[in-house]
């Protein structure tokens, strides 16, 4: 398991970017492979999380077993201890599944541990459980969708602290994640400050948009000054 070290910094400002002005910032740098696919959602609309990847990944256990059996693993949920002990403020855990419905990966403890360790986030290509209570704690969790069965006996940590795949994005340790109700986009640590530039400048611009089409102006004359829409 991986600590992260001296190499986790915390995230920049955080100037309430959303997914979509990041993806058109890493567009523009060239960047058109950073947004996840279609599907992960939070529990609660308007939940958004912005900070540096933390990654981890699961894989199947060889067969499905009785996890309370002759076989019982003494240590099940060892590597995910070891895992989450580890988060650094301005984490974002992104938990990596192989778009794995076979069980919930992340509840409610896992949450409060993660709120403890000063984490910002949690974004996995699998599924949650105890979601009203990962609402009620207030921790921003973006998921495939919701399961009730414990990941103990079917699924395991395999790696941390590596380069993981989810929803067709290679997120690595330390990357800029920022997920909200539109999805998820991915900045890659040696890209980010020419996409965060690009991003606040899209952000102002469209700001100044905004007003000038409330104001009255037509689409066609904003777009013409502004070439934003």
């Amino acid at each position: 398991m991986s600590d992260y070290g001296d190499t986790f910094e915390p995230a920049p400002g955080d100037e309430r970017l959303t997914s979509p002005i990041v993806s058109d910032a890493l567009d523009a740098a060239g960047l058109r492979g950073q947004v996840f696919a279609a599907g992960l959602r939070g529990p609660v609309p308007g939940a958004r999380c912005f900070g540096r990847a933390a990654t981890v990944q699961f894989a199947p256990t060889a067969e499905d077993r009785d996890p309370y059996g002759d076989a019982v693993d003494l240590d099940p949920y060892g590597d995910a201890i070891d895992y989450i002990d580890a988060l650094r403020a301005g984490a974002v855990a992104v938990l990596a599944t192989g778009d794995s419905t076979r069980s919930a990966f992340w509840g409610e403890l896992f949450s409060a541990a993660a709120i403890g360790r000063g984490a910002v986030g949690v974004v996995t290509d699998g599924c949650l459980r105890d979601t009203p209570k990962i609402t009620a704690l207030g921790f921003p969790a973006f998921a495939r969708g919701n399961r009730p069965p414990d990941y103990r006996g079917r699924m395991r940590v395999v790696a941390a602290g590596q380069p993981v795949v989810l929803c067709g994005v290679t997120v690595r340790p330390g990357d800029l994640v920022l997920a909200d109700d539109d999805g998820v986009a991915v900045i890659p640590r040696e890209a980010e400050a020419e996409v965060l530039a690009r991003a606040r400048e899209r952000a102002a611009g469209e700001s100044t948009v905004l007003g000038e089409l409330l104001g009255g102006d037509g689409l066609r004359e904003v777009w013409s000054r502004h070439g934003i829409l």
